[in-house]
């Protein structure tokens, strides 16, 4: 019995060094992806720009010797460095005062003059230019560096800016909460309105006429003060610790509310204009004068994203009519809109989903009439490149439109508005990323999808896509799959309609075995604003070093997402929780029908943001099939969350759907394994959604993990997160111990 015990131990010890050998060997897999893989991806083009004034184009790309910069001339059919690297990178060195290394430059993007003449580039936060005679560097005297304002901020338009006329005579300002005029000639100056007040004042948005005799301005009412209040525990630069706050309203909150009043100056009248519903509006916006300056236009959008109206102010009449009514029983895709105004003519091309499809139509300014549906059929226009009022041709983006292929991949067209005829300038099945000369006579096409290393071409619009100049150096992924590189697989099946294609990838190791079984994880973002899949090619997605670890990795976009009919994307209307699971389950099943090396009894799922969300309702949902789930940074309830994101899904006024679709007010029926990272100072979702799932766990007595990161943003987990991630679906799926961590980190 002794000898029994003995070895019985002596086995435990022997798999427990295996499991630890096996996950050191395998994270080294993992942490060495991009050196055994992504690095030997060669003469991609990314970064393209055009060159102004001209039909060329420079591009960064890869080469064996590093990052080096291309222009490309078209015309004269060449392809040659941009810059001598080696001399800028001399020069640069003495500017920043430290070695730089020529193929390594510390920036990823040019613009080259319109006379080729120099160079423009930003190192870190500051703009520099070098002149490409003797490679002199110097500081850009015109910043064009801004840091992004805070997607969140309040403006509650009561700037004392002057505002010029576009004759120059003339200032607008806002004092005291009323219009003034001051004449700049005689130094007149004038108060327009009299009823403006500190609480509800006029807006210092001020839009003059073009004839410089009239100015159209809301009258504002400000809405909620909301702040998010975030502490860092460990700030870098001192021991105590910091708060942050920022603007952040959420859904219910209270909105501010304009209303258009014209000012006739010559004729000192006033015009207050009438909009129905006003009080209940999300957003006024988009003033603009026509060129007659008898009537304006604004933008209304309801409350609740059900109501999105272009209206037209007549200054004769001193009425509003609609000259665009959008209306829907769901929701209207607000800041998916699309319009341009004709310069030329009394015309509007519009883009709408009232079809059930999203296409292009064609109004009479200012009657509000349909003038023609310019586009037709069951694919989508994703948005309008350019218009050539004199050619009246159209140029634009499009999906779906060839049946045969995965109807996500992104081509290009022309449509002629006289007489219909739609030319396609991308016929090659695959998805193309363009960019075009600045006049849009030539295109610059990387295309390529998932399972097709790209291709560049540029082509002629003119000549209807005609390829004018094929470089020489193409992409190069030789060296990739000499490494061991496995391509993924783009897959389709049915969703459950059981009529619906539902397409997705599916990511192996590279050294996969078909003889053996491998757990699945899905990495989830099923955010209603877009389609996630990726369509271009790459060596590397964001799950593919996690297969390096022995897992097969998949992604999927179910309905409820964008970029398809109307109807998939109605799925997520008031029902975020469905997140398309019903249409990734059935997909899983038909791969794993197909290929038995999927070992779907071990299923993990993980996202982040919108993701995380759904990944914690996959685990409450579906405990039978996902078992493991890791949730970054989730908005876990919607009313704690961003209101632009949350009422566009989950309508306005507040209802039970939030309640419905909360993973809080459900924690309850957690099942599986649950990991939650969470950012310290995320200021995109209120960290509190997590903290209150946390809470809600704690109180149902559930078992799960809880990672917390100081300093950090919104994010998928860092470093540190990332390894977490990897340990706990290591040891739930694969039944692998992790790497002792603090005994190998200890030196």
């Amino acid at each position: 019995m002794k000898t029994l015990l003995a070895y019985f131990f002596l086995f435990q010890i022997f798999v427990s060094s295996v499991g630890a050998q096996n996950a050191d060997s395998l994270y080294q897999l993992a942490d060495r992806y991009n050196e055994r893989f992504t690095s030997k991806f060669y003469y991609n083009a990314t970064n393209v720009q055009a060159v102004n004034d001209s039909h060329c184009f420079v591009y960064m790309t890869q080469t064996p010797k590093g990052r080096e910069f291309y222009l490309i001339d078209p015309e004269q059919k060449t392809q040659k460095n941009a810059f001598d690297q080696e001399r800028l990178a001399a020069s640069l060195s003495k500017v920043l005062d430290k070695k730089t290394d020529a193929y390594n430059l510390p920036f990823r993007q040019i613009r080259l003059s319109d006379r080729r003449d120099s160079i423009f580039f930003r190192v870190e936060t500051t703009d520099y230019y070098a002149l490409l005679t003797d490679y002199e560097v110097s500081k850009n005297p015109v910043q064009s560096f801004r840091e992004e304002p805070y997607w969140g901020n309040v403006f509650k338009e009561d700037s004392r800016e002057r505002v010029p006329s576009p004759d120059g005579k003339k200032e607008a300002y806002i004092s005291e909460g009323n219009l003034w005029v001051e004449d700049k000639e005689t130094g007149n100056i004038r108060k327009l309105s009299n009823d403006g007040s500190p609480y509800e004042y006029y807006s210092s948005n001020i839009y003059w006429s073009p004839d410089s005799r009239k100015i159209v301005c809301c009258k504002y009412r400000p809405g909620g003060d909301r702040k998010l209040l975030l502490i860092s525990s460990s700030p870098k630069d001192q021991l105590q610790p910091k708060t942050e706050t920022y603007d952040y309203l959420k859904p219910g909150d209270a909105l501010p509310v304009r209303r258009p009043v014209a000012f006739l100056i010559d004729e000192e009248k006033v015009i207050h204009f009438d909009v129905p519903d006003v009080d209940s509006q999300y957003d006024l916006t988009n003033i603009k004068w026509n060129k007659k300056s008898d009537f304006f236009t604004f933008d209304f959008n309801k409350r609740g994203h059900q109501q999105f109206i272009v209206y037209a102010g007549d200054i004769l009449s001193g009425t509003l009519h609609p000259v665009v009514k959008e209306e829907s029983p769901t929701f209207i895709h607000y800041y998916n809109l699309y319009q341009y105004w004709f310069k030329e003519s009394d015309e509007l091309l519009w883009i709408s989903e009232r079809d059930g499809w999203r296409h292009i139509y064609l109004y009479d300014v200012p009657s509000g009439k349909v003038k023609e549906q310019l586009t037709k059929g069951d694919w989508v226009v994703k948005t309008i490149v350019n218009v050539d009022e004199k050619k009246r041709r159209i140029l634009f983006k499009a999906c779906g439109m060839d049946k045969n292929e995965d109807p996500y991949l992104e081509k290009y067209y022309t449509l002629d508005i006289r007489s219909g005829k739609i030319t396609p300038l991308t016929p090659e099945n695959a998805h193309h990323n363009v960019t075009f000369s600045q006049d849009h006579r030539y295109m610059f096409d990387v295309y390529s999808r998932v399972d097709l290393p790209p291709a560049l071409v540029i082509r002629s619009v003119e000549d209807g896509g005609k390829i004018v100049y094929k470089p020489a150096m193409q992409p190069d992924i030789s060296g990739v799959t000499a490494s061991g590189w496995r391509m993924p697989e783009v897959f389709s099946a049915k969703g459950r309609d059981g009529e619906t294609d539902i397409w997705g990838m599916i990511i192996r190791p590279s050294n996969f075995d078909p003889a053996k079984k491998y757990p699945v994880i899905e990495y989830i973002y099923a955010g209603p604003h877009d389609s996630h899949v990726p369509k271009s090619f790459a060596v590397e997605y964001r799950p593919s070093a996690l297969a390096e670890l022995g897992f097969i990795t998949v992604m999927i976009d179910g309905m409820g997402t964008a970029n398809r009919s109307k109807a998939f994307h109605d799925v997520c209307w008031k029902n975020l929780k469905d997140a398309g699971f019903p249409d990734r389950i059935a997909w899983i099943k038909a791969a794993a029908e197909k290929y038995p090396e999927m070992d779907i009894e071990r299923m993990g799922i993980y996202g982040v943001s919108a993701g995380g969300q759904n990944t914690m309702w996959g685990l409450l949902s579906y405990p039978d099939f996902y078992k493991v789930g890791v949730a970054s940074c989730g908005c876990y309830d919607n009313r704690m969350d961003k209101i632009w994101w949350n009422e566009q899904w989950l309508g306005y006024p507040i209802g039970k759907e939030y309640e419905e679709n909360s993973n809080v007010e459900n924690a309850h029926l957690l099942k599986g394994k649950l990991m939650l990272i969470l950012g310290e100072m995320d200021n995109n979702v209120d960290p509190s959604s997590t903290l209150q799932l946390v809470d809600k766990l704690i109180k149902h007595d559930k078992e799960f993990e809880f990672v917390m990161l100081p300093g950090a943003r919104h994010t998928l987990g860092e470093k540190y997160g990332e390894r977490k991630r990897r340990d706990f679906f290591m040891k739930h799926l694969l039944n692998v111990k992790a790497t002792e961590w603090n005994s190998k980190n200890s030196k």
